[in-house]
């Protein structure tokens, strides 16, 4: 069996919401705020046999109206459905445990645990009498709080909740749902033997070679007369101790003891004296935790260890101690039957390549059965960068509504489909995970846009840090592939608002040709009778132009090309983007010369140095007539082709991205009682292209 979903209404930033899970490895993530932690706690509330299930008044949900809170007392309900598992041995102990909370007999059974906290019906009346004159939902919350939050309960029912029933303690206990939040004092609970945990772990582990061994080869009674061997000759051993001891303190005895005649403790021949015995028990809470190096032959204790370190060692001790609890023939009737491990932000100490390596070990625990079903919270892209899309549960709240994705569902089961799944999954490193996590995306095609939009968003006064939104590289035209994910319009995607910046790219090719191939835009349809022409934006936009959360901008005018291409159209005036690593600096030096003086187009033609590339971008810039491009319009369309050709996508967008960046800080005209004269850097102006200050606006709303 395993926990296949949970139900909530009512409880925290949970209104009323369905989460499924998997049965196996569950990785929560989401932004902060987004629930990830009140889902742990919903879970805990009906399994977790040692939290406290009474709640406070700030973890009922907020959402409720005035009206509904005038009508009838808030209450909390947290349903838990277990299904059963692929492959269940049905005779085992699984369907026994929740055969009285089943809702659904046939195969593959379902079964319903579900948490409760009300206000009893006998104080209702009092309830609405008290609440009638509140005006706002400050006054009601605080008159329940003060009033009304003592006589609240809780109950767990099993099976369909409108019948009542309550769940059997004796089977809720063989849940042992054990939850490491990511606050959490390890020294304390794991470094001596006087901790109840480690105790636990040391008692069901010692004589493990006996207790494990074949039961072919040694029955039980053969493993308890051995086990009962060794107690005998510890015991054995434990009393020459003592007495040995005892001969030591035999003169001092007589000086202790001789205060106690003094003062009268000997009163009706009362003689105190010492004495004892020591058990493997007992003995435990001499032992300490501690850390050996062979290569260095030193031994330290474990609380000279770093939190990362030491959070490693208490999870692997908690592990044994949940295969502790699970052990019949240690426990008994007292053993657990699912062990559930829920974990809180487990990056929250671990360097990144620990997170691997503790998610391995986590998945082979599951794999050994020595867990039956993990939670992982995180904000940790390495996490979800190691783990299955099918995995993967992202919680995403957006003004206050929270909305649910799978990622690993999102996909279609076509061929199309698997593919793009297949390709996500390898494409999600740590870096670009990001975008599980943000609250809002800007997908571009390449390194160049990911590196300038941040700057040019300051240039155009937004910052995309404020409202959480990842850039995300993703790889030429794959957009479709990732979008999947975000669609809202369908079933188990995640509703963010995504942005995509997709180049023209115009392309011709010839009518008796197979292949496309780029062509400029004073190039686009000037040969209607001998090419086909295409561009890679009108269809995107017309198709997205009304979605809810998905939208497409780009260079959707006759003249646009790239990114790069319009940086250029839009800024003629100054060579700010003509950075030290582009080819063909003097070049476009000169070509932005004769276009800001008023050259010819032949002259910047003639400027131009001797090339193949370059004399098509002459031959086809003359060739264009169409009243739609200006002279100054093919003057600009020179200089964007030659920058365009220049540019080495990476090393020149950070140099620009540094450049934008300092000509930010520099003033926009000199300081009063600047001297005449003096040099004073100013600030060029930037034009951000017209089309990225849409983007900005409609994502950053």
């Amino acid at each position: 069996m395993y926990i296949s979903k949970i139900l909530i209404e009512g409880f925290r930033n949970f209104p009323k919401n369905t989460i499924e899970f998997n049965d196996g490895v569950n990785v929560i993530i989401g932004h902060n705020n987004a629930g990830k932690t009140s889902l742990l706690r919903a879970i805990g509330l009906i399994i977790d046999q040692n939290a406290s299930r009474r709640l406070e008044i700030d973890d009922f949900s907020k959402s409720t109206t005035l009206p509904e809170l005038l009508s009838s007392p808030p209450a909390i309900s947290i349903s838990m459905f277990i299904d059963q598992s692929e492959d269940e041995d049905l005779t085992g102990d699984d369907l026994v445990t929740v055969a009285d909370w089943l809702v659904q007999l046939q195969e593959p059974y379902q079964a319903r645990l579900t948490y409760t906290f009300f206000l009893p019906s006998e104080r209702h009346a009092e309830y609405k009498s008290a609440l009638a004159g509140c005006v706002d939902k400050s006054q009601a919350w605080q008159t329940i709080k003060h009033e009304f939050l003592r006589f609240y309960v809780s109950k767990i029912y099993g099976g369909d909740p409108s019948l009542s029933l309550p769940a059997d303690s004796m089977n809720l206990q063989k849940f042992d749902f054990q939850f490491l939040n990511a606050i959490r004092d390890v020294e304390r609970d794991m470094f001596t033997g006087k901790n109840s945990m480690l105790r636990d772990v040391l008692d069901f582990f010692i004589d493990y070679d006996i207790k494990s061994a074949d039961d072919s080869l040694k029955n039980s009674a053969i493993k308890q007369s051995e086990i009962k061997a060794l107690k005998k000759d510890f015991s054995v051993k434990a009393e020459g101790l003592i007495s040995e001891l005892q001969a030591r303190m035999e003169a001092g005895k007589e000086h202790i003891l001789s205060y106690a005649t003094k003062t009268g403790a000997t009163f009706n021949n009362a003689e105190p004296d010492f004495d004892g015995s020591i058990s493997e028990v007992e003995l435990y809470s001499a032992l300490k935790l501690i850390i050996g190096y062979s290569a260095l032959d030193i031994k330290i204790p474990a609380t000279h260890n770093g939190l990362g370190y030491n959070n490693l060692i208490f999870m692997s001790l908690l592990l044994a101690k949940m295969q502790v609890n699970a052990d019949g023939n240690y426990l008994g009737s007292n053993a657990k039957i699912f062990p559930v491990l829920a974990i809180e932000e487990p990056e929250a100490h671990l360097h990144p390549s620990m997170q691997y390596k503790f998610l391995k070990f986590l998945k082979d625990n599951k794999n050994q059965r020595k867990v039956r079903q993990i939670f992982i919270t995180t904000h940790s892209t390495q996490i979800t960068s190691a783990v299955s899309l099918d995995e993967i549960i992202c919680l995403h709240n957006e003004k206050g509504i929270i909305s649910v994705g799978y990622p690993g569902k999102s996909f279609p089961n076509t061929t199309h489909g698997k593919t793009a799944k297949a390709y996500v999954q390898r494409f999600l490193d740590a870096t670009r995970s990001d975008m599980l996590f943000a609250q809002r995306i800007i997908m571009v095609e390449g390194l160049a846009e990911e590196l300038l939009l941040p700057t040019l968003a300051r240039c155009y006064g937004k910052n995309l840090e404020d409202d959480h939104i990842a850039i995300i590289p993703v790889g030429g035209r794959f957009f479709d592939y990732f979008l999947y994910m975000f669609d809202s319009t369908q079933p188990n995607t995640m509703h963010k608002m995504v942005a995509c910046l997709k180049d023209r790219d115009p392309e011709r090719k010839i009518k008796s040709g197979r292949s496309f191939i780029s062509c400029y835009p004073f190039e686009y349809g000037l040969d209607p009778v001998n090419y086909v022409y295409q561009d890679h934006l009108i269809a995107k936009k017309t198709t997205y132009a009304s979605h809810p959360n998905i939208r497409f901008f780009g260079q959707d005018h006759e003249k646009g090309k790239t990114f790069e291409y319009e940086l250029c159209l839009e800024n003629m005036d100054n060579d700010i983007l003509i950075t030290d690593s582009i080819k063909n600096r003097e070049e476009l030096k000169e070509l932005l010369k004769l276009y800001q003086n008023g050259g010819s187009i032949d002259d910047m033609i003639a400027e131009m140095r001797t090339s193949n590339p370059n004399s098509e971008i002459g031959i086809s810039i003359k060739a264009q007539t169409t009243s739609g491009w200006t002279d100054l319009d093919k003057k600009k369309a020179i200089v964007a082709s030659r920058y365009l050709n220049s540019v080495g996508k990476g090393e020149n967008a950070l140099e620009l991205a540094n450049a934008l960046e300092l000509n930010l800080t520099l003033p926009t005209m000199a300081p009063v009682g600047t001297i005449a004269g003096a040099t004073i850097s100013l600030q060029k102006p930037f034009n951000v292209p017209q089309y990225i200050k849409d983007t900005f606006d409609w994502i950053c709303l």
